[in-house]
């Protein structure tokens, strides 16, 4: 009789399972949806994100548990899975609509870090994409900061801190980037003003030191050699183990100047900040 049991058992988990999937292409088979429970289409869901490579069926059983059950757990459930599903199928814009309609709804669910962690990382995951539009990369920073500040003690703090650093490093460099691209060009003074956005708001990243190295290059270029030379104390009070340490000593030296705080520019009261320890 057990075995018996067990048999019938297996059998109607299966016809379920054939039911359900008859409803997950572009045409209706079998009973429709409303006729399952919520938890029938929701572990229906959680069968298709495991089985198929693509997980847009599991997208349309998520939305439908949502969608005929709205006021049920399964639902809460359900619309978490929908903006991980979104987000694995790489459809961002979907991704932050459903982690942030489960942000809204459900504010204080233990589920709350995740959805606003993968709403942050629906922005991150696209910051390769948007050339030198930064806009995406400033709104991951602000999400991944908000994980950081509002669930530091969730599992996804650490992550979170970690793209935070990447992400505001990936701003440092886009300014690199183009200031390197006015350098070569002469046009120092815009350059002057990208690689000072570096020292001066990015100063935690890894593109400080040659910022400052290209500043030296760019007041030279100039014949500004107090900024120069100021640039220059700079870079060798924080990286003399550089090698753009060692690429600006010799342009200075060069010149007959030292690497050495001069006149009353932006740079020099970096410099002091420097001396005093509270900067870098």
């Amino acid at each position: 009789m057990a075995g018996g049991k067990s048999g019938a058992h297996w059998l109607g988990t299966a016809l379920l399972v054939a039911a359900l999937a008859g409803c997950g292409g572009g045409k209706e088979e079998g009973p429709p949806l409303e006729s399952f429970t919520a938890e029938e289409i929701y572990k229906k869901g959680e069968f298709e994100l495991e089985a198929q490579t693509k997980p847009d069926s599991a997208i349309r059983y998520f939305s439908e548990v949502e969608r005929l059950y709205p006021y049920s757990e399964w639902a809460k459930r359900a619309l978490i899975m929908q903006a991980f599903s979104y987000h694995k199928a790489k459809k961002y814009e979907d991704a932050r609509g459903a982690a942030q309609r489960f942000l809204d709804f459900y504010p204080g669910d233990e589920d709350a870090a995740y959805a606003q962690y993968l709403l942050a990382l629906s922005y991150y995951d696209q910051i390769d994409e948007v050339g030198r539009d930064q806009g995406l990369t400033f709104q991951a920073l602000q999400g991944l900061r908000t994980v950081i500040e509002d669930y530091p003690e969730s599992e996804y703090a650490r992550s979170a801190i970690l793209k935070f650093d990447l992400a505001f490093d990936h701003l440092a460099a886009k300014e690199m980037e183009i200031g390197r691209y006015y350098l070569k060009r002469g046009n120092y003074t815009a350059a002057i003003n990208r690689f000072r956005t570096v020292v001066q708001d990015f100063q935690t990243t890894t593109h400080t030191a040659e910022a400052l190295h290209r500043l030296v290059e760019s007041y030279l270029a100039l014949g500004l050699t107090d900024e120069a030379q100021t640039a220059g104390a700079i870079l060798g009070y924080n990286y003399q183990s550089s090698p753009f340490y060692d690429d600006s000593y010799k342009l200075l030296t060069g010149r007959g100047l030292s690497m050495e705080a001069k006149g009353n520019s932006w740079l020099n009261q970096v410099y002091r900040q420097v001396i005093r320890g509270e900067w870098l």
